[in-house]
C-alpha cells in the first residue's frame, strides 16, 4: 500500500492542478501548504532512509574498556521493537481537511457556473444586439435613462456640448 501511495503522489502535478482547477483563495492556499507539507515529508523520509541503521558493536568493545555496558546496550538494541502508532487523530484531521477542500470546491464550481451563465447571457445580448447605427435616441433613452436626466440638466443649464467635446473634436464655431 506504500508503494501504491507514493507512485500516486509522485504522479500528481502540482503546477497543473492548481492552473487546470483554476483554484483560488481558501482552496488554492489549502492546497499549497498541502503540497509544502508533503514535500517536506518527503525531504525528511529520504534523509532517514539514506542513513545507515547498523551499528557495529564489535569496534565499540574493542574502544572502550567496559564490555558490560556495550553488552547492555547491545542488548537493549536487539530488543527494540517498533511500537505502532495511533494515526486516527491525523487521519481525522486529513478527513476534515478533505470536507472543508469539498466544500470549498463546490463553492468555487458554483461560483463558477454562476459566473459562466452572467457570461453566456451578456454573449447572448451581445449578438442579439443591433448595430449602433439602427438604434433610435427613444431606444437609447429606454435602455438608459440616466442620460435623459443628464442631458435635460445640461439643456436647463444652457450647456448644449457635452464636457470634453470642443478638447476632443475641436471648436467648430469658426466654421
Amino acid at each position: 500500500m506504500a508503494a501504491t501511495t507514493r507512485n500516486a503522489a509522485a504522479k500528481v502535478d502540482w503546477t497543473r492542478l492548481t492552473t487546470a482547477l483554476g483554484l483560488r483563495g481558501n482552496t488554492l492556499n489549502s492546497l499549497t501548504s498541502f503540497k509544502k507539507r508533503h514535500d517536506d515529508a518527503k525531504r525528511r523520509l529520504t534523509v532517514l532512509e539514506s542513513q545507515s541503521t547498523d551499528v557495529d558493536f564489535a569496534h565499540y568493545r574493542s574502544i572502550l574498556k567496559n564490555q558490560s555496558i556495550v553488552d547492555e546496550i547491545e542488548k537493549s538494541v536487539r530488543g527494540y521493537t517498533v511500537k505502532k502508532v495511533d494515526v486516527s487523530r491525523q487521519i481525522k484531521a486529513i478527513e476534515g481537511f478533505e470536507t472543508t477542500a469539498i466544500k470549498s470546491a463546490e463553492e468555487t464550481k458554483g461560483q463558477v457556473e454562476k459566473e459562466l451563465k452572467d457570461l453566456e447571457a451578456t454573449l447572448q445580448n451581445i449578438q442579439g444586439a443591433r448595430a449602433f447605427e439602427d438604434l433610435t435616441v427613444d431606444e437609447v433613452m429606454a435602455a438608459q435613462p440616466e442620460i435623459e436626466k443628464r442631458v435635460e440638466t445640461m439643456v436647463s443649464n444652457h450647456r448644449w456640448m457635452p464636457p470634453g467635446y470642443k478638447e476632443k473634436f475641436g471648436d467648430l464655431a469658426l466654421i
